[in-house]
Protein backbone atom coordinates (compact mmCIF):
# COMPACT_ATOMS: atom_id res chain seq x y z
CA UNK A 1 0.00 0.00 0.00
CA UNK A 2 1.41 3.66 -0.64
CA UNK A 3 1.75 6.56 0.95
CA UNK A 4 -1.58 8.42 -0.34
CA UNK A 5 -3.77 5.39 0.30
CA UNK A 6 -2.43 5.13 3.88
CA UNK A 7 -3.36 8.58 4.03
CA UNK A 8 -6.45 8.34 2.37
CA UNK A 9 -7.47 5.44 4.66
CA UNK A 10 -6.24 7.26 7.69
CA UNK A 11 -8.88 10.61 6.40
CA UNK A 12 -11.53 7.78 6.22
CA UNK A 13 -11.01 6.68 9.59
CA UNK A 14 -11.14 10.22 11.24
CA UNK A 15 -13.94 11.06 9.61
CA UNK A 16 -15.79 7.87 10.49
CA UNK A 17 -14.56 8.50 14.24
CA UNK A 18 -15.89 12.37 14.53
CA UNK A 19 -19.35 10.96 12.73
CA UNK A 20 -19.78 9.12 15.48
CA UNK A 21 -18.98 11.71 17.83
CA UNK A 22 -20.83 13.83 16.19
CA UNK A 23 -24.34 11.84 16.39
CA UNK A 24 -24.02 11.95 20.13
CA UNK A 25 -23.34 15.84 20.14
CA UNK A 26 -26.12 16.16 17.52
CA UNK A 27 -28.58 13.77 20.07
CA UNK A 28 -27.62 15.68 23.12
CA UNK A 29 -27.67 19.67 21.76
CA UNK A 30 -30.95 18.63 20.11
CA UNK A 31 -32.55 17.18 23.46
CA UNK A 32 -31.22 20.65 25.07
CA UNK A 33 -32.86 22.53 22.68
CA UNK A 34 -35.91 21.14 22.68
CA UNK A 35 -35.67 21.54 27.02
CA UNK A 36 -34.59 25.25 26.53
CA UNK A 37 -38.03 25.76 24.10
CA UNK A 38 -40.70 23.58 25.76
CA UNK A 39 -39.28 24.83 29.29
CA UNK A 40 -39.95 28.76 27.86
CA UNK A 41 -36.47 29.70 28.34
CA UNK A 42 -35.44 33.27 26.66
CA UNK A 43 -32.19 33.66 24.84
CA UNK A 44 -31.22 35.89 27.99
CA UNK A 45 -32.26 33.03 30.61
CA UNK A 46 -30.16 30.56 28.45
CA UNK A 47 -27.63 32.41 27.83
CA UNK A 48 -27.36 33.50 32.17
CA UNK A 49 -27.24 29.42 32.40
CA UNK A 50 -24.26 29.13 30.59
CA UNK A 51 -22.11 31.95 31.70
CA UNK A 52 -19.40 30.31 32.98
CA UNK A 53 -20.55 26.73 33.05
CA UNK A 54 -17.48 24.80 32.48
CA UNK A 55 -19.04 21.65 31.27
CA UNK A 56 -21.44 23.82 28.63
CA UNK A 57 -18.57 24.61 27.03
CA UNK A 58 -16.26 21.29 27.44
CA UNK A 59 -19.39 19.75 26.09
CA UNK A 60 -19.03 22.61 22.48
CA UNK A 61 -15.68 22.24 22.47
CA UNK A 62 -16.27 18.81 21.58
CA UNK A 63 -18.76 19.66 19.01
CA UNK A 64 -16.49 22.20 17.30
CA UNK A 65 -13.43 20.15 17.18
CA UNK A 66 -15.82 16.83 15.83
CA UNK A 67 -16.61 19.39 13.04
CA UNK A 68 -13.84 20.71 12.31
CA UNK A 69 -12.00 16.92 12.03
CA UNK A 70 -15.36 15.86 9.53
CA UNK A 71 -16.52 18.17 7.28
CA UNK A 72 -12.80 18.65 5.91
CA UNK A 73 -12.46 15.30 4.95
CA UNK A 74 -15.77 15.43 3.19
CA UNK A 75 -15.54 18.71 1.64
CA UNK A 76 -12.26 17.58 0.02
CA UNK A 77 -13.99 14.65 -1.80
CA UNK A 78 -16.77 16.98 -2.69
CA UNK A 79 -14.02 19.18 -3.98
CA UNK A 80 -12.60 15.96 -6.19
CA UNK A 81 -15.26 14.32 -7.28
CA UNK A 82 -18.07 16.89 -8.12
CA UNK A 83 -16.08 20.03 -9.04
CA UNK A 84 -12.77 18.56 -10.69
CA UNK A 85 -10.47 20.11 -8.02
CA UNK A 86 -7.00 18.12 -7.80
CA UNK A 87 -6.35 16.21 -4.92
CA UNK A 88 -3.74 18.14 -3.01
CA UNK A 89 -5.62 21.72 -3.64
CA UNK A 90 -8.53 20.25 -2.52
CA UNK A 91 -6.93 19.08 0.31
CA UNK A 92 -5.50 21.71 1.47
CA UNK A 93 -8.75 23.73 0.71
CA UNK A 94 -10.86 21.94 2.55
CA UNK A 95 -7.81 22.13 5.72
CA UNK A 96 -8.22 25.87 5.57
CA UNK A 97 -11.86 25.54 5.77
CA UNK A 98 -11.72 23.22 8.76
CA UNK A 99 -9.48 25.95 10.34
CA UNK A 100 -12.09 28.33 10.44
CA UNK A 101 -14.83 25.92 11.50
CA UNK A 102 -12.16 25.24 14.38
CA UNK A 103 -11.74 28.97 15.28
CA UNK A 104 -15.19 30.71 14.65
CA UNK A 105 -16.82 27.38 16.44
CA UNK A 106 -14.14 28.01 19.46
CA UNK A 107 -14.95 31.85 19.48
CA UNK A 108 -18.19 31.39 19.85
CA UNK A 109 -17.97 28.63 22.61
CA UNK A 110 -15.74 30.91 24.29
CA UNK A 111 -18.37 34.43 24.05
CA UNK A 112 -21.13 32.07 25.62
CA UNK A 113 -19.49 30.94 28.31
CA UNK A 114 -17.24 33.53 29.12
CA UNK A 115 -19.31 36.08 27.56
CA UNK A 116 -17.98 39.35 26.46
CA UNK A 117 -14.99 40.15 23.67
CA UNK A 118 -12.88 37.01 21.99
CA UNK A 119 -9.20 38.00 23.18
Amino acid sequence: MNGAAIAEAKRWYWQRISAMVLALCVLVHLAVMIYAVRGGLSAAEILGRTRGNWSFGAFYVVFVVACAVHVPVGLANIAREWWGVGARPALWGARLFGLVLLFTGLRAVWAVVIGGDVP
